[in-house]
């Protein structure tokens, strides 16, 4: 571990600076935990100030400053400010916080650097009680994060560093939490919204929504809203090496809604029904773009992708939970089943890559054996990915004040998996198939995740000024696989009944120290450990070809400050960390089986900063900075990873800094107005690890840094608001996301170009909202 000691003494230093004339002691600010209602929302430019914003970061409701580690919290009424809607419009707002996406619907969330580009996801994601995704690399978890519509929502919390304690599997870099808006049993609310924008050289996208809260009774209240959103396409087929012609492809429709049911019979009982319904229809599926695999720039001058056959990626989100919370007195018991759906139809157009190998070499081969040959063709794959989840979980926690606080809890989750895949042939130009007398690949693999979990967290005040955090769970967790293959290419098998099983036990340990009500010194130990699982090989495979992967497992050693002076007109959230990765989980191939492997480990040292300040009425400007020196600690697979020890982890930039700003002032009588900017910066990134393009050019493909500046300004006339805003004003076309070179041992795209994944073009936009 790097020794931290310097900034430490810069962090007291900052403690003595926020919270002089403060020292007085408040007793801990802890509510009852069967609460998730946080205090009402302010008005744009006087956001609550950390000592006033609750999250249920631990599973009750505490104040922002009471929670010893390092949690991010973008409000509901921030995310309406900056017409964030999805993952990609509030990086900006949480430090360390990054997407790897070419396509909507289809993003890997990572947080301080914790990624290598495997398919099991290192960042939980949240909905209220329940945990949305799959646990398990068998199911493509990594890549299909639920990115869900911010219509309704309270607030978003991310907590970094690893949450095994509370959160369980795959919660190595954090948590991302959505926190919706409850239904209220006091008054009749209601919201409609509408918008347009434009996109530079693309088409123009539509936005509506609408949400009601209705009290049925004085016990008994429903609450809903629902949601539309087309985005216009910007990348264009332009007719490369025979593809299409087709302007603006990758067009995306987003809709859904949510329903909730809120009984409280008295003070002690709350019951909570929730439904949440939403599709993502992507078209031009994955939405990369054609670049030069040297420089990385648009290979011919605009944001183009050879298109051959039309592609898609359809995603839905199904989630349902049932809340039911008892105040015991003493205790508060809480109870939440869950079931999820995530179910995803994706279509990607493999002609670039396979249909002249198809018609030429493999047909050539086929013919041999007597086979018919296969005609030309566009070649197109299928693949259907489902995951489905049951959760139950039970806890029972104080209900705060005195020595002692703690929570005690049990944990099952059922999982069931697949993935099916075919390739198909058309003809070319059309979407007619192509007769073939045998399939050419088709592949089921069916999977099953359980677990079994019991954990516990207590905080002893030890002292006025002092306390102590101590969390531990213990997880079991069993899983199964069997895959089926009946195709030309791939073969015939039926590979049934593999199993594999994972016993872990995860901790924290919290230290903090109190400067008054306003500041606090915390240190933080934690583990965080993501599931093993089976491979799929048969049973004649060659020695050395692993049957199963094992748990690979983060310990973090974190330092923090969290403070605000008097008012609140200063804030600051600082931290430095250190990481140690251990058995990384890694896609491989052994004796020419594809496996999940485990690699050597990896190490991140890092520290974040994230300030406020208030210097008059009506100005909030908040600054994030975040440095990361994220490096692996050993070798890999040179033929299959082609990563070495010190190489820097994919999409983790050394820095990343934003800045954000608004100012509003009355105009008179019920009218405000507002203005706002901000900037994101994000130095250079190393893309994706790729074998082939290290063989070629040295080293992996080297993302360039890029600065992301948007701006926007509101009109409030009491229940009406008018926003207008430009977002990616300089029209920088940033990379998310890199495509390996080749795939089946053939260039993926026409003319060798390489596929990257590129922020949205500028677009302007215009959006009116009516409350009441």
């Amino acid at each position: 571990m790097k020794r931290i000691t310097p900034v430490g003494l810069s962090l007291t230093a900052a403690v003595v600076a926020l919270s002089y004339g403060s020292m007085a002691h408040a007793a801990p600010r802890t509510q009852s935990p069967q609460s998730d209602t946080p205090p009402a929302p302010q008005d744009a430019g006087q956001e609550a100030t950390p000592a006033d914003i609750v999250v249920t970061a631990q599973k009750r409701s505490q104040t922002l400053i009471d929670v010893p580690q390092s949690v991010s919290v973008v409000s509901g009424a921030m995310l309406e400010q900056q017409n964030a809607t999805n993952f990609a419009d509030y990086l900006k707002d949480v430090p360390n916080l990054q997407l790897v996406q070419g396509t909507p619907g289809q993003g890997r969330l990572v947080l301080r650097g914790v990624n290598t580009g495997g398919v099991a996801s290192t960042v939980a994601v949240y909905v209220d009680e329940t945990p949305f995704g799959s646990s398990t690399a068998l199911a493509n978890a990594a890549e299909l994060a639920g990115d869900f519509d911010t219509l309704d929502i309270a607030r978003i919390e991310v907590l970094k560093g690893p949450q095994g304690t509370l959160y369980g599997a795959s919660s190595l870099g954090g948590l991302l939490k959505f926190v919706t808006d409850e239904p209220n049993t006091k008054r009749v609310e209601g919201k409609a919204l509408g918008g347009v924008e434009f996109t530079d050289g693309g088409d123009a996208s539509y936005r509506g929504g609408a949400m009601i809260n209705i009290p049925l009774t004085d016990t008994l209240a429903f609450r809903a809203s629902g949601s539309y959103r087309k985005q216009g396409g910007y990348i264009d087929s332009i007719g490369i090496a025979g593809s299409r012609i087709d302007p603006n492809f990758n067009d995306f429709r987003t809709y859904g809604g949510r329903a909730s049911l809120m009984w409280k019979p008295d003070s002690r009982l709350s019951i909570r029904l929730t439904a949440l319904l939403q599709n993502l229809d992507v078209d031009g599926a994955p939405s990369f773009v054609e670049a030069d695999p040297a420089t990385l720039k648009p290979l011919y001058g605009n944001l183009t992708l050879s298109e051959y056959v039309p592609s898609f990626s359809n995603v839905k989100y199904r989630l349902y939970n049932g809340t039911i919370s008892y105040d015991l007195g003493v205790a508060t018991l809480t109870s939440s089943t869950s079931y999820g759906q995530q179910l995803q139809s994706l279509r990607i157009d493999y002609t670039g890559n396979l249909s002249a190998a198809l018609a030429g070499p493999y047909s050539d081969l086929l013919a041999s054996f007597g086979l018919p040959r296969i005609p030309q063709n566009n070649a197109l794959f299928d693949q259907l990915t489902q995951s489905r989840k049951w959760t139950q979980e039970l806890r029972l926690a104080s209900n705060g004040g005195g020595f002692l606080e703690w929570l005690v809890g049990g944990y099952y989750t059922h999982e069931k998996a697949l993935i099916s895949q075919r390739l198909k042939l058309v003809q070319p130009g059309t979407l007619t198939p192509i007769t073939y007398p045998l399939e050419l690949v088709r592949y089921n693999l069916h999977s099953q995740y359980e677990e079994f979990a019991a954990f516990g967290n207590a905080t002893f005040h030890l002292a006025p000024w002092f306390d102590i955090d101590l969390g531990g769970r213990y997880s079991h967790n069993r899983q199964r696989a069997d895959q089926v293959t009946d195709s030309v290419l791939l073969g015939n098998s039926n590979i049934g009944d593999l199993r594999s099983s994972d016993d872990v036990f995860t901790y924290s340990v919290a230290p903090k120290i109190k400067f008054g009500n306003r500041a606090s010194l915390y240190a933080r130990i934690a583990k965080g450990y993501r599931p093993g699982g089976p491979n799929v090989v048969p049973a004649g495979a060659p020695a050395g070809t692993p049957t199963t992967y094992a748990p690979d497992t983060v310990t973090s050693y974190e330092l923090g400050f969290k403070g605000e002076t008097a008012g609140g007109t200063f804030g600051l959230d600082a931290s430095v960390y250190h990481i140690d990765w251990h058995n990384i989980q890694l896609a491989a191939v052994v004796n020419g089986f594809g496996v999940n492997a485990n690699g050597p480990g990896a190490k991140v040292d890092g520290a974040e900063i994230a300030a406020t300040m208030r210097p008059t009425a009506g100005l909030v400007t908040s600054v994030n900075f975040a440095l990361n020196d994220a490096k692996l600690s050993g070798d890999t697979d040179p033929l299959v990873v082609g990563a070495v020890k010190g190489d820097r982890l994919p999409f983790t930039p050394r820095y990343s800094v934003s800045v954000n700003a608004d100012y509003q002032w009355a105009l008179g009588g019920d009218a405000t107005a507002s203005v706002g900017g901000s900037i994101r910066s994000l130095s250079g990134q190393s893309g994706n690890y790729d074998p082939v393009y290290r063989a070629l050019y040295g080293h992996f493909a080297r993302i360039p840094a890029y600065e992301v500046i948007d701006l926007r300004a509101s009109l409030s006339l009491g229940r009406y608001t008018i926003n207008a805003y430009v977002q990616n004003l300089a029209n920088v076309a940033g990379i998310t996301a890199t495509e390996a070179l080749t795939a089946n041992g053939l260039f993926r795209n026409a003319n060798g170009a390489m596929g990257t994944g590129v922020i949205r073009p500028r677009t302007a936009g215009m959006s009116v909202t009516v409350g009441f």
